[in-house]
């Protein structure tokens, strides 16, 4: 199952409504990345609300998004990230260094749209 990538205005939103397996965020991975190509988006929302669990793999793919889509010209903001997850991710050592969070969707566009701003 292929998780839908929204194009709104010059950005694309990506909602996570799945659990998340290895195959998955990789077809997700190919998937951002031509979009991005095809409608040369400025940002990206990525909203993980709806994961509630995430491994070491689940988490290195995420962070290549993000790292792959900014050396394509489009910043990344991850929104919603569950206190659980927050947690696994620390206590497995993970580091997502230079990913732009924010709590909700709503703060996730704001803070798009500003980064943009600041880049332009």
């Amino acid at each position: 199952m292929r998780i839908p990538i929204l194009k709104l205005n010059d950005m694309l939103l990506v909602s996570i409504q799945v659990v998340l397996d290895d195959q998955s965020a990789l077809t997700l991975q190919e998937d951002l990345l031509q979009k991005i190509h095809e409608t040369s988006a400025s940002g990206v929302v990525m909203d993980l609300t709806s994961l509630d669990m995430i491994d070491s793999f689940i988490a290195k793919v995420l962070g290549d998004m993000v790292d792959m889509a900014e050396l394509m010209g489009t910043k990344v903001v991850l929104t919603g990230i569950q206190p659980a997850v927050a947690i696994t991710l620390i206590e497995l050592g993970i580091s997502l260094p230079n990913i732009l969070t924010a709590l909700d969707l709503e703060k996730g566009i704001e803070l798009l749209r500003n980064a943009v701003i600041d880049d332009e």
